[in-house]
């Protein structure tokens, strides 16, 4: 059984997290978040050691959505894409919720079944994920593409309106460099490095308005920025100063699609 240091408490899970373990006991909600919290602080630095914990959690909790749902990730971070295909099934019928689709249609690609992934990323209306979802499952339909040497469906799958050059949002790095990675596969090199260079500047931008205390202001291309209009987590940023008066006309809570300067956007429902 993984070990938990004596000064993880329940109170450090997160509060939505917690929520959901008021159906067990007192104790053992306690001890099941005690193995979450261990799970979240591993997951990156020693990911086996985190699924051991989010295993554990399980044992008691096999019936919470959060648990499975951990499972089914540190299961796909230690490369059994099995076991995380078949407890996202089980943490997506135990939520209703389809925001874990991405890792799963990747999850089918792990087990060497592009086609079957790029059927799972096609049996839900895109238009009903958040924003975020919907890029990740373009990036893993994507690399579905790439797998069975489809370089410029993969493109396509990429050409959705959150492929904008003018902002950046939280999952706009990401997206730019696996457009990147399709274009180095089309042999567009030049392309590639732009937009790779592109994804370093959305990075690197994101992480200074992170570091902001008011959010209220960034520095991007020699001025400041205002974003008065969006949620302190919403705001983008500004990547092309050329382009800010027009990106500016665009209202965006970063839900809404925006057009796309530089690209061939396709419908965020295009799958190719």
């Amino acid at each position: 059984m993984a070990h938990v240091p004596d000064d993880v408490e329940p109170r450090d899970l997160d509060k939505v997290a917690r929520g959901e373990l008021k159906t067990l006991s007192k104790e053992n909600a306690d001890w099941v978040a005690k193995h979450l919290v261990m799970a979240g602080r591993l997951i990156e630095e020693d990911p086996e050691e985190a699924h051991k914990h989010a295993l554990s959690a399980g044992r008691r909790a096999g019936r919470i959505s959060v648990v499975r749902e951990t499972i089914a990730i540190t299961a796909y971070l230690v490369g059994d894409y099995a076991m995380a295909l078949r407890e996202l099934r089980t943490y997506r019928r135990i939520s209703g919720r389809n925001d874990q689709l991405p890792l799963m249609v990747d999850s089918e690609r792990g087990l060497e079944r592009p086609e079957k992934a790029l059927e799972l990323g096609r049996s839900v209306d895109v238009q009903t994920l958040d924003v975020p979802v919907r890029v990740s499952l373009a990036i893993a339909m994507s690399g579905a593409r790439l797998d069975l040497g489809q370089p410029d469906a993969a493109l396509r799958e990429l050409e959705i309106p959150q492929l904008d050059r003018t902002r950046a949002f939280s999952y706009s790095p990401d997206l730019f460099d696996a457009y990147a990675t399709v274009l180095d596969d089309l042999g567009r090199e030049a392309d590639a490095e732009s937009w790779r260079e592109l994804a370093t500047r959305a990075r690197d931008a994101l992480d200074a308005q992170n570091n902001e205390e008011d959010h209220e202001t960034v520095e991007i291309v020699e001025e400041e920025i205002e974003f008065d209009e969006f949620e302190a987590d919403e705001r983008p940023v500004v990547l092309d100063a050329d382009d800010t008066a027009d990106a500016d006309d665009t209202e965006s809570d970063g839900d809404d699609s925006v057009e796309s300067h530089g690209t061939d956007a396709a419908d965020d429902d295009t799958r190719g």
